[in-house]
């Protein structure tokens, strides 16, 4: 009876040490002309001899607020591993979206699913343009690997950032998301590997696929990973593919 009190306390206290752990991910904030971003950021090794790609996560519509830590919940926390970081390392950008905003701005009024890309982008994308521009004088970072990654909301605002800014990434991974598929030629010259569950209820995989029939369409060779039995949660799957993964990490602009 001893025995088994103590190996209950020693079971408890581990996981009261694990939880105590602080993020990997700093709190930062970037400001431009009144309007605030909170953003988390991981740094990589600290080598003062090397540069480093960026990696910006985009995260979804249930972890929008203003308290710069919902958005570590899904997805993100695979590029925080010891073996991402060893193998693959990187400055990793999380912002937080604010609640009632969104990553893109699309018109999706008609019912066919067909999407525009509307004129300015959405205040929280601004934002993160503004902050990657500050990011890329830091001459750690290899300005030549920049990659975009979002899931949900954020998969629909990976496309909106690479239709809108399509010289400025390296790679886009767009999870269960979708985009405005006339401007897929102007983003068939950047490496993309879409990602979506194939019995999604909440974002129709149809999304992924008329974005993957556009790009073919327009000349591309874009990645596409359909996951069978699965529903919104495929982010679970695509941020542990090892090949998409890989893959990202070798585009260079």
């Amino acid at each position: 009876m001893k025995r088994s009190a103590l190996l209950i306390a020693i079971f408890c206290s581990a996981c009261i040490v694990v939880k105590a752990q602080p993020s990997r991910f700093s709190a930062e904030h970037f400001v431009s002309k009144g309007d605030t971003l909170n953003y988390r950021l991981l740094f990589p090794d600290s080598d003062p001899g090397r540069k480093y790609p960026l990696v910006i996560f985009l995260h979804g519509s249930g972890e929008r607020g203003n308290d710069n830590d919902a958005q570590l919940k899904w997805g993100v926390m695979s590029f925080a591993t010891d073996e991402m970081m060893t193998m693959h390392p990187a400055f990793v950008i999380a912002p937080q979206c604010p609640k009632g905003m969104a990553w893109s701005n699309f018109n999706r009024t008609n019912a066919n699913r067909a999407m525009a890309l509307q004129p300015a982008p959405s205040k929280p994308m601004e934002l993160l343009i503004g902050l990657i521009q500050q990011m890329k004088n830091n001459p750690s970072i290899d300005t030549s690997r920049i990659y975009i990654t979002g899931l949900s909301m954020g998969g629909f605002g990976t496309f909106d950032a690479i239709e809108r800014y399509p010289d400025l990434f390296a790679a886009a991974m767009p999870v269960c998301g979708g985009g405005d598929t006339s401007k897929a030629a102007s983003i068939a010259h950047i490496p993309i590997w879409i990602a979506h569950g194939s019995e999604d209820g909440t974002v129709n995989p149809q999304f992924s696929v008329d974005m993957l029939q556009a790009l073919m369409n327009a000349g591309a060779h874009p990645g596409f990973s359909m996951y069978p039995e699965t529903g919104h949660f495929s982010w679970l799957a695509a941020y542990n593919n090892k090949l998409a993964i890989e893959w990202m990490f070798r585009q260079r602009k």
